[in-house]
């Protein structure tokens, strides 16, 4: 079963698209691969361009974000683009419908939480580790601040969802079922 978690970055704003999660002038690209260093390159944080080649992000392999990630155009490459950086789980409040699928289909664990659940995480301090229990259906945050508790949430995830991604992907799925 494929494991999820590991090192976190914060994007707090909602309705984050997928321009500026991976720019359509890289939509040409024949490989994944070549979308990996332009992953939110286009990104606007409180009127700011992101960092997105920072040595967090570039060590990241969790995203937590708000709500109405991945809207405005359905394009698969915004998920190859965390896809190609090792992002394996983005969490958020809601999700566009065709990327939450398009995650699903890759591989990639889309956890929805409440807006309390996702304010405690925004507090938290330091760097945060997530670990991800998908039988249990739980996740926990981590910091590295010795003054900061964990933050542990619960979260829903259809079977079928469930078994995309712990098979990592819909390629996988169909190979060990068909």
């Amino acid at each position: 079963m494929k494991e999820f978690g590991g090192p976190a970055i914060f994007l707090d704003r909602n309705d984050i698209n997928t321009d500026e999660i991976i720019p359509a002038k890289y939509l040409t690209e024949i490989t994944k691969s070549a979308l990996q260093p332009h992953l939110l390159e286009d990104l606007l944080l409180d009127g700011r361009p992101f960092d997105n080649q920072s040595p967090a992000v570039q060590n990241a392999r969790v995203v937590i974000t708000r709500d109405n990630f991945g809207c405005g155009s359905s394009r698969e490459h915004a998920v190859w683009a965390f896809e190609v950086n090792d992002i394996n789980l983005i969490v958020g409040g809601s999700f566009a419908r065709i990327f939450r699928q398009n995650m699903f289909n890759c591989g990639i664990l889309a956890i929805e939480l409440g807006k309390d659940d996702l304010d405690r995480l925004f507090a938290m301090k330091g760097d945060i580790e997530v670990k991800v229990d998908l039988e249990q259906s739980t996740m926990t945050a981590v910091s590295d601040a010795a003054d900061q508790s964990p933050v542990s949430c619960a979260f829903k995830l259809n079977s079928l969802d469930r078994d995309l991604v712990a098979a990592g992907g819909w390629l996988n799925f169909a190979d060990q079922r068909y």
